[in-house]
């Protein structure tokens, strides 16, 4: 029995089989040849970080824009100002609590100061110099309250009398108080602020 002639162009044994469905029938894109257009405008190409198509692009995902640096001067020392006063006013009723100095709360005065000045003002050079002026003005209040404190226990007179009435008496009793240690206060307090302010400004 004689063999079917295979068509011209078509080596013998690649033919499809009888019946079966040519492959190039029901598929447009069979016959084309790789690398052609196949209607994706980015079939082509490489694709970049996260996916997106690099050529298309300039090769990735575009940088976001760095967050400009905080330079608020003015906000940075009324909020400084007011957080000395705050820390005064915790200083002075520790000592009229326990009727002593304590460093560690010299040291939180200055801290308090030097956070507030740098996270509010930013990297202005200025605050954190002002930052240990005003720990050194919040050393000074507390101190003062405490004494104030103290004194209010053992006369009939308020805080606020004592302040407004006799200030002057106030603050001689201070000098007469004050030694080496509380000087030492005030430096700790004012390095303290300085620092903390630079740190928390970066």
């Amino acid at each position: 029995m004689s063999q079917p002639v295979p068509p011209p162009n078509q080596p013998y044994g690649e033919q499809p089989p009888v019946g079966a469905p040519n492959p190039a029938e029901g598929n447009p894109y069979a016959g084309q040849q790789p690398g052609a257009p196949t209607g994706n405008p980015f079939g082509g190409q490489q694709p970049g970080p996260y996916g997106q198509p690099g050529a298309q692009f300039g090769g990735g995902a575009p940088f976001a824009p760095a967050a400009p640096a905080r330079d608020n001067l003015a906000l940075g020392l009324v909020v400084a100002f007011v957080a000395a006063l705050v820390a005064a006013g915790i200083y002075g009723a520790i000592i009229g609590a326990t009727k002593h100095e304590i460093g560690y709360a010299a040291v939180g005065v200055g801290a308090i100061v030097g956070f507030a000045a740098g996270k509010v003002g930013g990297r202005n050079p200025v605050l954190p110099v002002l930052g240990a002026v005003f720990a050194l003005i919040g050393v000074y209040a507390g101190q003062l309250l405490g004494e104030a404190i103290i004194i209010s226990k053992q006369l009939p007179l308020s805080v606020t009398d004592i302040f407004l009435d006799h200030f002057s008496d106030l603050n001689t009793v201070w000098k007469e108080d004050s030694d080496f240690v509380s000087v030492l206060f005030f430096l700790v307090a004012a390095a303290v602020a300085f620092s903390t302010a630079k740190k928390t400004a970066d």
